[in-house]
Parts: C-alpha cells; sequence; structure tokens
C-alpha cells in the first residue's frame, strides 16, 4: 500500500528518468531552431569538426564525456538536416521504389535517441519511428571513428533501412554501410570501414567468427572493431534467437550415417503405433460408453503417451468428463508408488514422445521390432572391462591384444552409430512436422523460425537431426557437418564497449535483458495517445469451433469494409485459415514462410479497405501498416490472433501491428484446449470445471478476463523455462567464451606479428622444457624415450651417448635442447626464400591452432551432452563442466605447441628449399661402412620422409658438432642377381665378388 501511495506521488522509476531527460528535450528544440539560419555547409562542417576533436582523445572515457557534452547539438543537427530535407521534399528510391523525406524528429524520438545512447533499451510502440530515432545516436556515436552499428533481424530491413536513413547521414557528412548475404570480403571490409553499418545478427556473428577463427592474414578480416551496436526489435535478436548458437561448419572427414538403411523400418515402427493407438483409443470408446471411466482413462493416458496428436484422443479431451478421467489416470501413474507401472504401460508401446522436450522414446517392443534376432543391438558394450579381460588374458599375444580392442572399439562406435540413428529418424518421424517446424524447397529442408516464422536457409539441425528429417522427406542427405566456429549470440553482443536496443516489447522480459546483458529499459511514451481496444480472449473447446468462429469475425468485418490481419503460430495453421477463406470466396493474402520474399510489400498492404492477411505471429516487423481512406471509420484495422503463443511478448507485437500514431484498432485472440500451449501448459482442469458448470455446447466460447489471465499464467509458466534453457545455454557457453578469446586473442597476435619467429622461439621455449620435464622428472628418468622424442621431431642427429642427458639437471638439458633446436631452425631458414618464410611460420602455427581447435569443439560438444547424466550421481553438471572443460584447454594448449614443433621441420615454402635444407646437413648411411665395389650410392640426396629424419652426426654423430640427417642406404643402379657378372668388371659372379662381402 505504501509503495502504491509513494509511486502516485512520486512516480515510477520510468517517469522519473523520462522527467530528467525533459529538460535536454527543450535545449535540442532551442538549438534546432537557431540552426535553421545556417547553410547547409555550416550544419555539414559541424560533422567534420566534431570527428576532427574526437579523434584527437584517444582515451574512451574522455571521449564519452565529449560525446555528453555535445548530445544536445548533435541531436539539433540531425533534427535540422530531417526538417531540410522535408522542407526540399527530398526523393530518392529505396529497394528500387521510389520515395519522399517526410519525416522530423517528434520529442519523444529525441528522448529515445538519448536513452539508445546511454546503452539501454528504448520500447517504443508499434509506428512510433524507432528507424528515425536510430540516426541520433548512431549519428553522435560515429562521430568518434570507431564505427557504428545497426543490427536489424533480416537483410531487406538491413538494406532498406540503410539506404532510406542514409539520406540523412551522407547529407550530414557522414558515410553508410550495409552488410548483405551474398557480399565477397573485400566489399564487406569496405561495409565496415563507413562511419555507419547496418546488417543482421548473423551476418555480424558469422563475420566474427570467420575473421577470428578462420582468417589466415590481415586482408581476409573485415570487421574493425565492436565500438557501437544499437539492436533493432533486440527482444527478438537477444532472447529468441538466443537459445541457438551461431555456428560455422565444414563437412565432416567421414561420413557414417545409416539413415537410408533404418527409414524403411522406423516408417513402418510409427505405422504400428499409429494402429496400436487407434485401437486403444477405439477400447477407451467402449469403455466410456460402459460408464468403466478408470479402464477408458488408462487407455487414453497410454495413446496420449504414444501419440498425443492423435486426433480420438483430441476429440474426446473436449469432452470434460473424458478429460478429467485421462488428467486422473496421469496424476496417479505419475505417483512415487506407481513408477513401476507406469513404466510397465510404457513398455506395452513401441514408443514414447514426450511433446514438452522434443523427444521419442523406443520401448523393449520396438527394440524388438527393429532387431529381433540381436538382444543386445541397444546396448553400447562396456569397454573398461572387454579391455581388462583382454589385457589380463595370457592366451592373447600382445600383437594380437591391440587388434582385439581396435575391433572392439569399432563394434561399440558402430552400435553407438546405430542407436544414435535410429533416435534421430523416430524423432524426425514424431516430433517434427513439416510445415510446421520445417518446410521443403528445392530438395532441401528449410528449418522455419517458431517465432517469427521466417526461413533460415543455410541453418541445420546439429546432431544429425537435420539428416534424419532429410531422409523421412526423401531429398537428399547433405554430409554430416562439423563444427568450425561457434558463438552465441549473447556473447557476440556483450564484446561491444557500448550496446543498446529498442522494440516495440520489452518490458515482460526487462530482468532477462539486466542479468544478461546489463541492460536497463526504458519505456518511451507515445506521441499520441493509443486508441486501440484491446478485447477478451475468446476461449472454445475444439481448434475447429475455434476457426470456424475466426472465419465468422472475418466475414463480417470485410462486409464492413474493415481490414483484417490475421496472425498464426505456424505456416500449417495460416494454410488452413487460407484454404477455409477460399472456400468462402474471400480475397485474401498469405504470407508465411514460404511467402517470405514478398513480407513487407504484403504488410504495407494490409490497411487497406476491406483487405484481409494472413501472417505467421511476427512476420513484417520493421514495416508500417498505414490506414486506407475511409478506414479509421470503420473501426481501423483489426488484429485476429488465432492461438496465443508461448511469450507474452509474442503476443504483444502482434497486437501493436494496429493502431499506430493514434489511430484506430482493435485486437482479440481465439484459444482452444486443443491449442499446443493449453495442452501442455495450461490449467485444463480449471478450464474444464467452468465449462462445466456454464454447460456450454458446441461453438458456444468462453470470454472474460479472469481466462485471461488463466492463460497468461500458462505463458509465464513457458516464459520461465525458457529463459532457464537460455540462461543454461549461456553458462556452458561462458565457458568455451573464455577459451575463445584466449584462442582467438592468440591467432591476431599470429596474423598481426611483424616477426613471427620470436611466437615459435616462445613456443619451443615452452614446450622443450615441459617436454623434458614429462620425460626426466619422474622416478626412473626416460633418457632414450626423450632422445627418440627429440630425433622423431627435429633433425638434430642425437646419440644416447653424446647426448649426455645423464650429465645435466633438467634445466641443463632443457637449454641445450632448445639451443640446438633454434640452430637447426635458423640453417633451416636460411634455406628459404626469405619473402615466404613469415608467411610460412604464420601457417605453422595457425594451421595447429586451427586443427586442434576444432577438434577440441567437437570435444566440447561431447561433453557438453553427456554431463548432463551426471545429476543422477549428484553432482552439478555445470561445476563438473566447468572443471573438465578447464582440463580440456589445458591439453588443448599444449598440443598445439607440440604440433608447432612437430611441423617446424615438416612444412616448406618450395620443395626445392626443402631439397637444399637435407643437401646441406652431412648425411651418412645406417650403415657403418660402405662395402668396397657395393652398388649403393652413400651420397644419395634425395629428400627424405619425416621419419626417416633420425640419429647421427658429423664425424660418427658426436651430436655436438654439425647437425646431420640419417638416409637409407639407396642404390645409384639396378639390383645386380647373386648369379650374373659383377659390376666391377672382375668377370666373376657377383656373389664371388662384391656381393660375397654385401
Amino acid at each position: 500500500m505504501v509503495g502504491w501511495i509513494l509511486k502516485k506521488i512520486l512516480g515510477s522509476k520510468n517517469q522519473r528518468e523520462l522527467k530528467r531527460l525533459a529538460p535536454i528535450v527543450r535545449r535540442i528544440n532551442e538549438l534546432d531552431e537557431q540552426f535553421k539560419g545556417l547553410s547547409d555547409d555550416a550544419l555539414r562542417a559541424k560533422t567534420a569538426v566534431w570527428k576532427e576533436e574526437l579523434s584527437k582523445l584517444p582515451d574512451p572515457e574522455e571521449q564519452r564525456r565529449r560525446l555528453e557534452e555535445i548530445l544536445p547539438e548533435a541531436f539539433a543537427v540531425v533534427k535540422n538536416g530531417a526538417r531540410r530535407l522535408k522542407e526540399r521534399q527530398h526523393s530518392f528510391t529505396v529497394c528500387d521504389q521510389p520515395m519522399t523525406w517526410d519525416m522530423v524528429h517528434f520529442d519523444v524520438q529525441l528522448v529515445g535517441g538519448m536513452v539508445l545512447h546511454r546503452g539501454r533499451i528504448a520500447e517504443m510502440a508499434t509506428g512510433e519511428g524507432k528507424t528515425l530515432v536510430a540516426t541520433l545516436p548512431l549519428y553522435l556515436n560515429a562521430l568518434t571513428g570507431g564505427g557504428a552499428h545497426l543490427v536489424t533481424v533480416n537483410d531487406y530491413l538491413a538494406r532498406r533501412d540503410a539506404e532510406w536513413m542514409g539520406q540523412l547521414y551522407t547529407f550530414l557528412g557522414l558515410t553508410v554501410g550495409c552488410i548483405q548475404h551474398d557480399q565477397e570480403p573485400n566489399e564487406r571490409r569496405q561495409q565496415y570501414a563507413h562511419d555507419i553499418t547496418y546488417g543482421t545478427n548473423s551476418e555480424f556473428g558469422f563475420d566474427y567468427l570467420r575473421d577470428n577463427g578462420m582468417a589466415t592474414t590481415r586482408e581476409q578480416q573485415v570487421q574493425r572493431g565492436y565500438h557501437f551496436a544499437i539492436v533493432d526489435e533486440v527482444d527478438s535478436i537477444l532472447i529468441d534467437e538466443a537459445r541457438t548458437p551461431l555456428i560455422i561448419s565444414g563437412p565432416a572427414t567421414v561420413s557414417t550415417h545409416q539413415y537410408d538403411k533404418w527409414k524403411p523400418l522406423i516408417e513402418q515402427l510409427v505405422r504400428k503405433q499409429n494402429m496400436l493407438c487407434n485401437r486403444l483409443a477405439s477400447e477407451a470408446l467402449e469403455k466410456f460408453e460402459q460408464n468403466d471411466f478408470e479402464t477408458a482413462g488408462r487407455l487414453m493416458f497410454k495413446v496420449k503417451l504414444g501419440q498425443p496428436r492423435n486426433k480420438q484422443l483430441l476429440r474426446m479431451m473436449e469432452d470434460p468428463d473424458k478429460r478429467r478421467a485421462v488428467d486422473k489416470a496421469e496424476l496417479s501413474f505419475f505417483q512415487d508408488t506407481r513408477k513401476e507401472e507406469l513404466f510397465q504401460l510404457k513398455e506395452e508401446l513401441f514408443f514414447t514422445i514426450d511433446e514438452k522436450s522434443n523427444d521419442a522414446d523406443l520401448s523393449e517392443q520396438g527394440r524388438v521390432f527393429l532387431n529381433p534376432d540381436d538382444p543386445n543391438a541397444f546396448v553400447l558394450p562396456d569397454l573398461i572391462s572387454e579391455f581388462t579381460e583382454i589385457d589380463l588374458d595370457p592366451s592373447i599375444p600382445d600383437e594380437e591384444k591391440d587388434k582385439k580392442k581396435t575391433e572392439r572399439q569399432q563394434h561399440c562406435d558402430a552400435q553407438a552409430e546405430r542407436i544414435h540413428n535410429i533416435s534421430q529418424l523416430l524423432k524426425a518421424y514424431c516430433v517434427f512436422e513439416k510445415d510446421v517446424q520445417y518446410v521443403v524447397e528445392e530438395n532441401k529442408v528449410v528449418i522455419v523460425d517458431e517465432y517469427t516464422g521466417r526461413k533460415m536457409p543455410g541453418r541445420r539441425w546439429s546432431d544429425g537431426l537435420h539428416q534424419a528429417v532429410e531422409a523421412k522427406e526423401g531429398v537428399q542427405i547433405d554430409r554430416e557437418t562439423q563444427t568450425l566456429a561457434t558463438i552465441t549470440i549473447q556473447n557476440y553482443f556483450r564484446l561491444y564497449q557500448k550496446l543498446a536496443g529498442m522494440t516495440g516489447t520489452a518490458e515482460t522480459e526487462a530482468n532477462e535483458f539486466h542479468d544478461i546483458y546489463k541492460l536497463d529499459v526504458n519505456v518511451i511514451p507515445t506521441n499520441r495517445p493509443i486508441a486501440r481496444k484491446d478485447a477478451n480472449d475468446r476461449i472454445y473447446k475444439t481448434r475447429r469451433e475455434k476457426y470456424n468462429a475466426v472465419i465468422n469475425e472475418i466475414k463480417e468485418s470485410h462486409a464492413r469494409a474493415q481490414p483484417v490481419l490475421v496472425g498464426t503460430v505456424s505456416v500449417e495453421s495460416s494454410e488452413l485459415l487460407s484454404r477455409m477463406l477460399k472456400r468462402d470466396k474471400i480475397p485474401h493474402n498469405v504470407l508465411n514462410a514460404k511467402f517470405h520474399m514478398q513480407e513487407a510489400e504484403i504488410v504495407a498492404r494490409a490497411g487497406q479497405p476491406g483487405t484481409v492477411t494472413i501472417s505467421t505471429n511476427m512476420a513484417g516487423r520493421g514495416t508500417d501498416i498505414k490506414l486506407g481512406p475511409g478506414v479509421a471509420n470503420a473501426g481501423g484495422l483489426m488484429v485476429l490472433g488465432t492461438e496465443r503463443h508461448e511469450s507474452r511478448r509474442i503476443d504483444r507485437q502482434l497486437r501493436g501491428r494496429c493502431a499506430r500514431q493514434g489511430d484506430p484498432g482493435s485486437s482479440r485472440f481465439y484459444v482452444s484446449f486443443e491449442d499446443d500451449l493449453m495442452r501442455n501448459f495450461g490449467a485444463a482442469d480449471r478450464m474444464t470445471r467452468i465449462m462445466e458448470r456454464f454447460g456450454l455446447e458446441e461453438g458456444q466460447e468462453l470470454e472474460h478476463p479472469w481466462l485471461n489471465k488463466s492463460v497468461e499464467t500458462a505463458q509465464k509458466r513457458v516464459e520461465q523455462r525458457n529463459y532457464l534453457i537460455r540462461k543454461r545455454t549461456l553458462d556452458m557457453d561462458d565457458v568455451m567464451n573464455n577459451q575463445r578469446e584466449v584462442i582467438y586473442t592468440y591467432r591476431n597476435e599470429v596474423i598481426d606479428s611483424e616477426e613471427p619467429r620470436t611466437l615459435i622461439y616462445e613456443v619451443i621455449d615452452e614446450a622443450v622444457p615441459a617436454k623434458v620435464k614429462e620425460y626426466l622428472d619422474i622416478d626412473e628418468p626416460n633418457h632414450t624415450g626423450l632422445m627418440n622424442w627429440v630425433n622423431t621431431t627435429f633433425p638434430l642427429g642425437l646419440t644416447k651417448e653424446k647426448a649426455a642427458f645423464e650429465t645435466r639437471d633438467d634445466e641443463g638439458s632443457g637449454k641445450f635442447l632448445i639451443e640446438r633446436i633454434k640452430e637447426a631452425y635458423e640453417r633451416k631458414s636460411s634455406h628459404e626464400e626469405p619473402t615466404a618464410v613469415k608467411s610460412l611460420e604464420r601457417y605453422i602455427i595457425l594451421n595447429a591452432i586451427d586443427r586442434l581447435w576444432q577438434e577440441h569443439l567437437y570435444a566440447m560438444d561431447a561433453l557438453r551432452e553427456g554431463v548432463y547424466l551426471r545429476a543422477y550421481a549428484q553432482k552439478d553438471p555445470l561445476i563438473e563442466y566447468k572443471a573438465e572443460a578447464y582440463d580440456m584447454f589445458v591439453e588443448l594448449m599444449a598440443n598445439i605447441k607440440n604440433e608447432v614443433l612437430h611441423n617446424l621441420f615438416r612444412s616448406t615454402s618450395n620443395l626445392q628449399a626443402f631439397e637444399n635444407f637435407l643437401s646441406s646437413l652431412p648425411q651418412f648411411l645406417l650403415r657403418e661402412q660402405e662395402p668396397p665395389g657395393s652398388n649403393i650410392s652413400g651420397r644419395a640426396r634425395q629428400p627424405q620422409p619425416a621419419h626417416a629424419i633420425a640419429a647421427g652426426g658429423e664425424n660418427g654423430g658426436d651430436g655436438a658438432g654439425e647437425l646431420s640427417v640419417d638416409l637409407p642406404a639407396r642404390r645409384s643402379l639396378p639390383k645386380v642377381g647373386r648369379n650374373e657378372p659383377c659390376p666391377c668388371g672382375s668377370g666373376k659372379k657377383y656373389k664371388n665378388c662384391c656381393g660375397r662381402v654385401a
């Protein structure tokens, strides 16, 4: 009560913050009036003066203070520039469409600009001109020369806004760039070099990954820093897309999938399950007619486990008594005392489906159907036990033991691959629906974004799921992919020194924005009061009744020439409504993932008299719907939602499509108990009781503000669940992010280094002593092992007697080896082409980093998937993940250094240089003496394979003099048979002459 009174007296936190900005708004408008007397050149000159002044302030803190000082004047310059363009009716083309500039900043837009400049999120209602608002902070922050980025949701909006707002920036003397999907690296670099750059979140993120994880020279990198970014539709990008990390993949080296082989069997299995569930549903119906509700409820619960979308089940769930029987059976089986009964119930099916977690699980009956002859087909062998048995079996020779272990390992891998393929195929058939989660285009499966309804070409589900769906649809199965580089959306945007965002709906997610991105939300008041009327939800028992009611509402509105925008949650729903409207001969436009290209055009026309537009829920964001003539008198645009979305924020976005800038408009949502949200998370029991109490008949609806609250409660449950998923994704990726920063910093250091040899010598200085310690700092020092490692890695030609490791301590041995390795490397480098040496040295390090980092990413993926099982041992998976990830990273860094050492003498700028290097080394044969008259040339100088570089040295290989290399004895003449004449010319047979000595 006290808080309510204080709020009434003092205003909310948001109101107080906006009140503090009011004097600055007045100051901006005063300066705008003053600038009216300036010439265009004088106005543009201010930009040049500020840019020069800020370029002389290297300290970011000083730059920030100076930007705050010039903010009113800079905002006034932008507003004045917009005014001049409007007064002159400046005409131009945007995306090949003619346009005329007709915008000047309102006071609320100036407030929005200040909120964005201060690194916050500005929530502004649809139609309030967010695109124009962004020009203010982008202009101000671009003056520093560090680059200002505007991030939006698709390529079309990026291009449109860059060309549209670019008129104002160019007029004021700034340059504008735009990143598009199909641009080449050189063109991208030019776009990033501009003062202001527009692009999509995925393009910015993938450019970061390519620059830091794949580029090998500074010229191949396109980005130039992370100074300031505004994220348009910030909720869509930072929340909706944050559950899926950005991944750059390459084809895996081997492809072992068996989807084609198992597809026919899985199809048969799914058909058998459908027949079983239909039979069970028919039996349940008979039991209901006999008033045996307990048995019927049990049967229907079994159907729900095996086929949640079974049509008979959904029809029965419309009846309150039958719904209660199913719910009662479900609750009783989930009691601790009946766990075994629940397990037995599941075993009576071929598989069970969990819609909430998008998972499908085979039962024993299903496993027998797929592999009737092999009871262990779905059991992974215990390799540790089997390896132990092999090691302890005295009857198996040592050389056979390794062979048997390899066989068991291969058997285990094949078994795991089969289980995985079957699991993913089952999921593809039972959980993933065509035209809901994906569409098929041009012989390819294209994922549909569950929030925006937009197609996501190029994106693939991981872990073989995409290939399973491809097999199901009978399209080309692409090769498995391997992760080359990855980052989450959250961690990419946290790279920016200052981040801001704007959207029409952020308040409901304010806590998440603050917790993850440290972004506060300010709600900006509208320029004119909102005139939209939000009606209560209408709730029906079945989808059929709901869709009929929607069609009737559309007919009524269409008859009075009122435009209607119908929002759906899936492509499937939008096409169903389209068929129903065609049947009633009502003209309409459909906008879903299948008609993505016409998005902005269809949405822009949605306000014309009598227009009916069916759209997936968030399509057309960023495009204003302007009302046609006479529409305001007919009630403005009507928005109808055919289903409540999982997130309240998405529903608010759909409502916000109408009633822009004070226009009239109305909205209403239609809900049924068959909707996924209500089935999985809704308070179905309470709703059923209400419907019973009122005795509702076919086609009747419930409508009351209390019911709206009940639906919102279900949405809050899903929002909390999805937030925890995003939070856990981020917690896991924070570990990877720390590792990624170390690796990418090291890569960039290599790329930028003028003298990469110093980095190679650093690796030698660190890795060699570590190896010495590994071999010698143990109970029984392994001098032979160390010498073998040295001689197989470097051409030092050390021998046991002359290396004298026994006479030195560990530190002395390390110094001795480092000195010899550097001498050898200097000699090798002297034979390389001088211009190519630095590039070769960079390549040696970068190749080691990239190859091992990719392997590390693969191992980390496997760890992330498996670590959740440790929760069964009462261990926190996150803590376990962090501990193991750290150990793996330490091992990775050591492996990178060893890989660099391994490749140091196995890489060359050209083959001739390598041959010259080998020729310069004193060489001797593996035999101590060359027999007289033999046909073997001890002067062979052919370049040798790596394993041939072995022990030896000048004067018998003393290990302390010149570098040397052993070469195998090679014949310079054809082989001479034992009974052939000796080539020395003695006339004797070879076996009685030189051959006797040989």
